[in-house]
């Protein structure tokens, strides 16, 4: 079983920035790749940003030189940097996972970015 918990949401204004966290735990013995997804009301669930094993990055078109994703390896936690956020940037973020070719994901934690 794999946990995927999620921290760092919450309210900003626009311009601001926040950073999530995403920890996994359980049976891991294999990460293939940790990112972030996104989900405004009436939207379908977005890509934000993933990480791959390799150090890959691959980043949702809205956010690309706005929002960094890094990894600790040691601590089998990514990590979601967001500066200079929009109010268009207001969603739950969920944290996904691909470990041993299965997908995981977190309960998500909501991005609120309105003055």
């Amino acid at each position: 079983q794999v946990q995927l918990v999620e921290s760092g949401g919450g309210l900003v204004q626009p311009g601001g920035s926040l950073r999530l966290s995403c920890a996994a735990s359980g049976s891991i013995f294999s990460i293939n790749s940790m990112g972030w997804y996104r989900q405004s009301p009436g939207k379908e669930r977005e890509l934000v940003a993933t990480l791959w094993s390799g150090g890959f990055t691959n980043y949702g078109g809205s956010v690309k030189g706005r929002f960094t994703i890094s990894r600790d390896n040691a601590k089998n936690t990514v990590y979601l940097q967001m500066n200079s956020l929009k109010p268009e940037d207001t969603a739950v973020y969920y944290c996904n996972a691909d470990i041993g070719g299965k997908a995981f994901w977190g309960k998500g934690t909501l991005v609120t970015v309105s003055s």
